[in-house]
């Protein structure tokens, strides 16, 4: 009887034991993000630097195995479904290629397919003073002022900002930022909606237009006031006054049978 006690008791521990390394095995498994032993999955990466409204080649990217919950929403698992868009921002190397960076093109310019929807693209001529001396590059936020003649008077000036925090799509015919200096442009290219492309043609032809740039870190919505420079008040000048130049006389007073004279001054 004793024996069988012993066999019955070595044969429910190891019951038990299996048990126990079956649980920290599932445990394990659940901790590692390998349930059910699940694949790795394929995401598209970069392996260069995209520029701003660069067209994506096939060269610019590869694939990476990640496990299913490290790859983010909006990514892609396939090259061919990237190759030929546009990116709308700098995209770095080794990044995962998200649908909001790249924006399809269908057709045409490349700059079109990084407009944002119910905007467009308007040129403005600039020369070193108004594109900021060359410093200007796509991707930049600006705010533009619109300074014209006031009244009848030639030198009176009114000078207003009627468009705030417009971004930069190129500078002349370049829509890329790599750019090693600051370059003297003759055109920049501006994203706008359609009121405020109507606003920018009116101060072009009423007046002159200069840019301002931001700070790309200032969301802040300031109030601006209009300035006006105009001709300086007249100014009131007193006439001078007339000297008056003192003069003694004399005057004689008698009383009775007594004769004096007297100083009087005017």
């Amino acid at each position: 009887m004793k024996k069988q006690g012993v066999v019955l008791m070595l044969g429910v521990s190891l019951v038990m034991a299996f048990g126990a390394a079956m649980v920290a095995k599932n445990w394990m498994k659940t901790q590692s993000g390998d349930e059910g032993g699940s694949e790795m999955a394929q995401v598209v990466v970069t392996t260069l630097q995209i520029p701003f409204g660069s067209t994506v080649q096939a060269s610019d990217l590869k694939m990476l195995e990640l496990p299913p919950n490290a790859i983010p929403a909006g990514s892609f698992n396939s090259i061919e479904s990237v190759v030929g868009r546009v990116s709308n921002q700098v995209i770095y190397p080794g990044e995962i290629v998200l649908e909001g960076r790249v924006a399809e093109h269908m057709g045409g310019s490349a700059l079109a397919a990084v407009l944002e929807h119910g905007k467009r693209a308007m040129s403005v001529r600039v020369d070193d003073v108004v594109g900021v001396a060359g410093f200007l590059l796509p991707g930049n936020r600006v705010d533009i002022v619109s300074a014209k003649r006031d009244g009848g008077s030639n030198r009176s000036v009114k000078s207003e900002t009627i468009l705030r925090d417009i971004k930069v799509l190129a500078v002349d015919q370049i829509a890329s930022q790599e750019r090693d200096g600051p370059v003297i442009v003759r055109a920049v290219t501006l994203e706008v909606d359609p009121r405020q492309a109507e606003k920018l043609v009116e101060a072009t032809q009423e007046g002159k237009v200069q840019l301002t740039l931001r700070n790309p870190m200032d969301n802040e919505e300031e109030s601006f006031t209009t300035a006006q420079l105009a001709d300086p008040e007249p100014v009131a000048v007193a006439a001078p006054r007339a000297t008056v130049r003192a003069v003694n006389r004399r005057v004689n007073v008698i009383r009775g049978t007594e004769m004096s004279s007297v100083t009087v001054r005017n």
